[in-house]
């Protein structure tokens, strides 16, 4: 055996562990094989190819958080979620890029199911709104009932003793209770809108008429009183409501008997009934012949009015009054009174 591995150790001596293996051409080509790979540099990424696929990632990207909002929002619209209900906060200022457009002056005593008067507050130059149509919607928002509360109404003149609508006075009532969003609309295009809320209606409190109380006068009369809509001074110190029913002698009323003397615009009734309403008491009283009769005759022209009547007045007690007119035992009109004295 180990005469076989001695030959074998001389015969692999004789071919690859002996004598010159590579010839300097060999050699030659060996180092530059060597040097050409450590030199060697990678081709540089296509340009055009880098710019395509960063253009797809980001649209890929914005497809995906467009897809997000867009599924947020809807959830937003169907739970009632922070979109939704910002469209029901409570706010009396319509505003426009932080600028208040208009606002609104509920009463402050403002039910359901009663009339109440509002004051709308523009801040505009007269010129948007002269000679257009404004109008006034209501929407309940546990409802979703849509209601006009005020119909169209042409704006001839400013607010009276301001130059444009400061002070635009109206009045209606709302059936429910909750949130109410008012729409302001300019020749039946949307102006702005308000968002109100309404106490429940208050539990009725019946008003006791007299015994001798003319039976065309309804306890639903009192509760159609607009208490904003205070009387004012117009033509010769006539107190009252212009081109519908006004007093002389009440520019100074008082507890102490006094002398009215009462006309009516657009009628040619011949009686006036005269009904005293207590506001904070509701209570009714008769304040005509010094507080023992509620009705009169009425007279011809005077004063610019179709007809007029000079009466004894008494009122009972300090307050707030609303004195009912009533022309030939029909409703006429309301004249409101501050007495103090």
């Amino acid at each position: 055996m180990e005469s076989k591995l001695n030959e074998l150790k001389k015969a692999m001596d004789s071919t690859t562990h002996n004598g010159r293996h590579f010839t300097e051409f060999q050699k030659h080509k060996i180092r530059n094989a060597v040097h050409a790979n450590s030199t060697f540099k990678t081709k540089s990424p296509n340009k055009f190819v880098i710019f395509i696929m960063t253009t797809f990632a980001i649209c890929l990207l914005g497809f995906f958080v467009s897809t997000e909002l867009l599924i947020k929002e809807n959830n937003d619209a169907i739970n009632g979620s922070p979109n939704t209900h910002n469209m029901w906060k409570i706010q009396h200022d319509y505003k426009e890029n932080q600028k208040v457009v208009f606002s609104i002056l509920p009463d402050p005593e403002l039910h359901a199911g009663k009339p109440y008067g509002y004051i709308f507050n523009f801040k505009e130059h007269f010129d948007i709104f002269k000679g257009k149509e404004l109008s006034i919607s209501a929407i309940h928002k546990e409802t979703g009932q849509r209601m006009e509360v005020l119909s169209p109404q042409k704006i001839t003149e400013p607010s009276p003793g301001y130059s444009s609508l400061q002070r635009f006075a109206t009045s209606f009532q709302v059936p429910y209770s909750g949130l109410w969003r008012y729409e302001v609309y300019l020749d039946g295009k949307s102006y702005g809108e308000v968002v109100v809320s309404v106490a429940e209606k208050e539990e009725a409190n019946s008003v006791i008429l007299p015994e001798d109380l003319p039976d065309f006068v309804q306890e639903s009369d009192f509760d159609k009183i607009n208490w904003n809509r205070k009387a004012t001074t117009f033509g010769r110190n006539i107190i009252g409501n212009e081109h519908q029913s006004g007093i002389i002698g009440a520019d100074m009323p008082s507890l102490t008997a006094q002398k009215w003397m009462w006309h009516l615009w657009n009628t040619q009734a011949t009686e006036l009934t005269v009904v005293g309403y207590h506001r904070e008491t509701r209570t009714v009283h008769p304040v005509l012949n010094n507080g023992e009769g509620w009705t009169i005759p009425l007279g011809g022209e005077n004063n610019g009015a179709d007809v007029h009547a000079p009466s004894a007045v008494t009122i009972p007690e300090r307050g707030e009054w609303a004195f009912v007119l009533y022309a030939d035992g029909e409703l006429f009109d309301v004249v409101v009174l501050e007495i103090e004295k």
